[in-house]
């Protein structure tokens, strides 16, 4: 197992212990265990194996001994025992939003219910408002947030799935026969989060490996199977399906795969108008004949077309973009200068400041920001303002010691509490290099009380950047219910930033909102959020987002050099102190 799926393991004790009713610490430090496997730098199998398990902040003797368990059995004997004592089902009924591990336990203690069916059926027939602390307005969010779940359906984020398909793709490329295998579908395209796993390979005779696939140890059942498709269920309930064609037809298979449905759809549409047919075998001409093609480029030059990136290929102008031959040049990752939003050991995260600096500097940046939580969000462990002085010190420490090769800042993500306020006064706000304002809780206020929340947010003249702007947390919760055309419209007149949170949990805003951003001329940033080194990595999820919006290097403020981005810190917003 890797560490995500072992923090789920833990995620998954403490939820059933808050609902079986233990005391908190003990589901806290469950909750913290999992947390910090999250942000462990490397695998928790290479710490077993160098019996430094204990080594992992919240990690103890009964925590370790429980990691070793799952690692060399793939089972945790607490975990099926606690199964056996609380209904499972519950753990469905915490996917609804603004229902916690409290509220399912009243469920099932006071009303019987055991699963997300009995739950939706009670909120329907009104048993649900006549629990203690519940009502009419909390019955009616139950059954909008069970639609809402209805309509996620079974999801992955991307980090996930682009895991769990490289470690297939490695085994595909390996099989006898096999010239080319590649990621398609909507992880080609970059999709937040991920429906099914699509792969296709290029093989001139596939029997062999269909029959390997559906062999295959790790394949819990086979949905169905064809001389060119397999549809396989893989742990946990995930759907893959692995697509072949002979080489010298990948190019159409790639292509039809990796869609859109709507982008495919247009793109026959216009090979009919010029009296071909487009299949994921081959262009066929009104005569029958057939055109075989290797790779999509020769496909959309066929067309009439400039390669389409799989980013853009939503049906959304990229065909009559390419056909003009104006689709935008998109950023790519080596055009990043600047992070400005990462945590480091001063408040929850693992590594030191000049750790955390050389992580930025070996993956190219010029700026790097520590940009730690206030202290209002007290599960962070955030640095109330005589920390935030103690801590520049040692940024002045590591910035003197590594010299021009990259400016440090301080920074802050500062809380947006419930009442609107920011969690600093402005005399420390001032003081700060980097403001990023967020939002964390209470994300389930009417609509005009959080969007006024994020407004007052961005009307301060002392913050730089909304953070995660949502709130929002990929798969399953949804973020705050603003109204984006109020927040849009107001940071335009501000001049305050928002960032694309890399954080594949996040990827917050959402590509049409950056999209929308950026024609409003708001700025944009791309940061990681990172509370590791490794975590700088996330950034390639925050720039594939930026794809799917079509921005092209300039339109984000990361890619700016140093001198530029530096004078916009000290001139976007009036009375700045800081630099």
């Amino acid at each position: 197992m890797n560490n995500e799926q072992i923090a789920q393991i833990f995620d998954r004790i403490a939820n059933l212990m808050e609902i079986k009713g233990e005391v908190i610490y003990k589901t806290l430090a469950y909750r913290k265990a999992a947390e910090n496997i999250r942000a462990l730098p490397g695998s928790l199998n290479a710490f077993h194996q160098q019996e430094k398990l204990m080594e992992i902040p919240g990690v103890g003797k009964a925590i370790a001994e429980k990691i070793a368990e799952i690692i060399t059995t793939g089972k945790l004997g607490f975990l099926e025992r606690l199964e056996a004592e609380v209904p499972v089902g519950l753990l469905d009924v915490l996917e609804v939003s603004d229902v916690g591990p409290r509220k399912a336990a009243l469920f099932w203690k006071q009303a019987g219910i055991t699963s997300l069916a009995e739950l939706e059926e009670a909120a329907k027939v009104g048993r649900i408002r006549a629990l203690p602390g519940m009502g009419e307005k909390s019955e009616s969010r139950i059954l909008a947030g069970i639609e809402a779940l209805k309509r996620r359906g079974h999801r992955l984020n991307l980090d996930i799935a682009r895991e769990i398909a490289e470690n297939w793709l490695a085994w595909i490329r390996a099989q006898k026969g096999v010239e080319r295998a590649e990621m398609a579908g909507s992880l080609r395209r970059w999709k937040t989060t991920i429906g099914d796993i699509d792969i296709v390979a290029a093989v001139e005779q596939p029997a062999e490996l269909m029959a390997a696939l559906t062999a295959h140890p790790d394949v819990q059942r086979v949905q169905g199977t064809g001389e060119n498709k397999t549809s396989l269920e893989l742990p946990g309930g995930i759907n893959m399906q692995v697509w072949t064609q002979p080489p010298e037809r990948f190019g159409t298979l790639l292509q039809f795969v990796s869609g859109s449905k709507d982008h495919n759809v247009a793109l026959r549409g216009l090979a009919q108008k010029q009296g071909v047919s487009l299949s994921e075998r081959c262009i066929t001409r009104a005569d029958g004949q057939e055109l075989l093609f290797s790779n999509e480029e020769d496909i959309y030059r066929f067309l009439g077309l400039d390669w389409i990136p799989p980013e853009l290929r939503e049906d959304r102008g990229e065909i009559k973009a390419s056909a003009e031959h104006v689709l935008p040049h998109l950023i790519d990752i080596k055009d990043i200068k600047a992070e400005l939003h990462s945590h480091t050991n001063w408040s929850d995260g693992i590594n030191t400041i000049e750790e955390m600096a050389r992580g930025a500097i070996s993956r190219g940046w010029k700026i790097f920001a520590a940009s730690d939580h206030s202290g209002g969000l007290g599960i962070a462990g955030g640095l109330q303002p005589e920390r935030l002085r103690e801590r520049a010190k040692e940024i002045a420490q590591v910035q003197a010691k590594l010299g021009d090769e990259i400016t440090l800042l301080g920074g802050s993500e500062v809380e947006i509490r419930a009442d609107g306020t920011l969690d600093y006064d402005d005399e420390t706000l001032a003081w700060l290099d980097v403001v990023v304002a967020s939002l964390h809780t209470s994300l389930r206020q009417p609509r005009e009380v959080v969007t006024g929340r994020l407004l007052n947010a961005i009307r301060h003249p002392h913050v730089d950047i909304i953070g995660h702007a949502s709130g929002r947390l990929l798969p399953n919760r949804e973020g705050a219910d603003l109204d984006w055309d109020l927040v849009l419209d107001e940071a335009r007149k501000s001049g305050v930033a928002f960032e694309i949170n890399a954080n594949p949990s996040r990827l917050d805003l959402d590509e049409a909102h950056v999209r929308q951003a950026v024609e409003m001329g708001i700025p944009i940033f791309i940061n990681t959020d990172a509370h590791t080194v490794d975590q700088l990595d996330t950034i390639i999820y925050g720039v594939s987002l930026a794809w799917r919006a079509w921005l092209p290097a300039d339109a984000v403020c990361s890619t700016w050099e140093p001198d530029r981005l530096l004078t916009w810190l000290k001139t976007s917003k009036p009375d700045r102190l800081h630099i």
